[in-house]
């Protein structure tokens, strides 16, 4: 039984209850009330439940924001351990928002459902109802599914990178701000503003680290949650630098000094170390593309010399 003019209408079908489910999560909408509460519960979620917050949201982060909850349960960590991680991991990329696990694993669920559409589609309008067709399907839903986690992780690699290398500079400025007569809370605040252009990533850090102070935590657990925050070392390190030196009652400028000093040592190591290495990374290209040209120009007269040599 030939089961080809079916898949159109399996796929309409599948399409018209995605965008069903969509349409049902998005409007129902919890009381006022109900928000009110969760506020209490969550002080985080004042800015976000905002009346005039809500109506500025359009498109698909709207969509998300209010259909990640439900979506994401199917894919919800079942361990606190395993919550924390993924938490983490959303931290070191940058996505420090309560509502930041349930979009990406709503995101999941969605890129999901597109990769199976998409492979489903191009499968079985291309090789029919065969095993080619059904093999398209799960490749096209396995990269659906695999793609956030891809992107989080170039995405944590290239801020921890951004902010390793714009570390010392702000460094810098922090020491000539605290040397100066600032306070260190006083001194980060004065970097994000220099420095919230060239450096945005360490500067949102910073902030964070500002607003978390000035809600009353103590400066220890805020310096201890920058470095894991981060996820960067020399960040870990800097502050546990930090709560040594309020702990024992040392100079903070010095010890941010001594910190500057070790990081730019460290990064012109990294510098050399790379240069070292592009001895060995041009013999590559050298003996596939230039040699052989060489080759050609120089023994090629030769060789033809010789073989009219001997043919004579």
């Amino acid at each position: 039984m030939d089961l080809t003019p079916l898949v159109p209408w399996a796929i309409f079908f599948a399409i018209t209850f995605f965008v069903w489910a969509m349409l049902s999560l998005m409007t129902s909408k919890s009381s006022r009330a109900a928000q009110r509460l969760d506020e209490f519960r969550n002080p985080l979620l004042r800015e976000t439940l905002r009346p005039g917050q809500e109506k500025k949201q359009k498109g698909v982060s709207a969509v998300l924001q209010k259909a990640a909850p439900a979506i994401s349960k199917a894919l919800e960590p079942k361990s606190e351990l395993e919550q924390n991680k993924l938490k983490l991991r959303l931290a070191n990329a940058g996505f420090n928002g309560p509502n930041a696990v349930p979009i990406f694993l709503a995101t999941k669920v969605a890129l999901l459902a597109v990769g199976l559409i998409i492979g489903a589609s191009f499968g079985f309008a291309k090789f029919g109802t065969t095993q080619n067709a059904w093999m398209s399907l799960v490749i096209g839903g396995g990269l659906g599914f695999y793609l956030p986690e891809i992107l989080l992780t170039l995405k944590i690699k290239s801020r921890q990178e951004k902010i390793f290398l714009t570390l010392p500079d702000a460094l810098d400025l922090l020491v000539v701000c605290v040397e100066s007569g600032l306070g260190l809370d006083a001194g980060m605040r004065r970097v994000t503003e220099e420095l919230k252009d060239s450096a945005p990533d360490l500067c949102t850090e910073f902030a964070l680290c500002n607003m978390q102070l000035q809600m009353g935590r103590s400066r220890k657990d805020v310096l201890h949650d920058l470095g894991v925050r981060t996820g960067v070392d020399d960040m870990r390190a800097l502050a546990a630098i930090l709560i040594q030196a309020e702990r024992f009652g040392s100079s903070i400028a010095q010890a941010l000094r001594v910190q500057s000093d070790s990081m730019r040592v460290k990064r012109r190591q990294m510098a050399e170390e790379r240069a070292q290495q592009t001895a060995v990374k041009m013999i590559f290209p050298l003996v596939l593309f230039i040699f052989p040209g060489i080759f050609v120009i120089l023994v090629g007269p030769a060789a033809i010399q010789i073989m009219n040599g001997m043919l004579q």
